[in-house]
């Protein structure tokens, strides 16, 4: 399966996720994404410092908002592999893998949990498939 087509039919078909991505572990590409919610180099990079376990930039973001496809979030929690953060009823739940991080935005009609496990089921369907 191309890594547009988990995008397309592991998350968004799924219903619990409105627009989603799949970007490089090490933060420096997007492998896919729904149409309207292309990620920013930085935010990319940014993502992959916090879930690489990098203290400092989860602590900044917790400040500071974390920034998804040109919006700020507030972050709810960082750990792990895991991110958690919303916008007023929005949201975006993220996973990291071994080579991949799947960062999966609810709208305001979708569960903030169903979301959170869309987006951790596939990273870990990819884990277990060697990504």
């Amino acid at each position: 399966m191309s890594w547009q087509a988990y995008v397309d039919t592991s998350l968004v078909a799924t219903g619990h996720v409105d627009k989603g991505a799949i970007i490089s572990a090490a933060g420096d590409s997007a492998w896919a994404s729904s149409a309207e919610f292309q990620l920013k180099p930085e935010e990319m990079k940014v993502i992959s410092s916090i879930v690489g376990g990098d203290d400092a930039a989860k602590d900044k973001a917790f400040a500071d908002g974390l920034y998804i496809a040109g919006s700020r979030y507030v972050m709810a929690r960082a750990d792990g592999r895991s991110i958690y953060a919303r916008q007023g009823r929005l949201g975006v739940a993220i996973a990291k893998t071994k080579q991949a991080i799947v960062v999966g935005h609810h709208g305001e009609a979708q569960v903030a949990g169903n979301t959170s496990s869309t987006v951790e089921g596939l990273a870990d369907y990819l884990i277990g498939m060697g990504y």
